[in-house]
């Protein structure tokens, strides 16, 4: 069974950066595209970013792109996502996700919906963006 466990959350002032860690353990991630999701306060859940299993390609939303980056370190079972010019609308808890792959999709770009691709989820890290 596949575990997932972020972390590097925390506060942040506006402009600042963070780096959130997504940890596998009980399988290894080649076979998964991931992805990073957040939900704010009131709000549906959304997809940040996702990663290829295989293709080394990304997926960002339009909210973040230019300012996120995912990265993943299969030597580590570890997807990274590089956060960078945060503002007060990133907050949000951050959830990561992994989407096992089929060997004929191995190579195919990630998506972000549905989320019900997404097997299995860890439990969040909040990051707030705040003066």
């Amino acid at each position: 069974q596949l575990q997932l466990v972020e972390s590097g959350g925390g506060l942040v002032q506006p402009g600042g950066s963070l780096r959130l860690a997504c940890a596998a353990s009980g399988r290894t991630l080649d076979n998964y595209d991931i992805g990073w999701f957040r939900q704010a306060p009131g709000k549906d859940r959304e997809g940040v970013s996702c990663i290829s299993a295989r293709l080394g390609r990304s997926v960002y939303a339009d909210s973040v792109k230019d300012r996120f980056t995912i990265t993943r370190d299969d030597a580590k079972n570890t997807v990274y996502l590089q956060m960078n010019g945060l503002k007060p609308e990133d907050t949000a808890v951050y959830y990561c996700a992994a989407d096992q792959k089929r060997w004929s999709e191995l190579f195919r770009l990630c998506v972000l919906f549905p989320e019900a691709n997404y097997d299995y989820w860890g439990q969040g890290t909040q990051v707030t963006v705040s003066s």
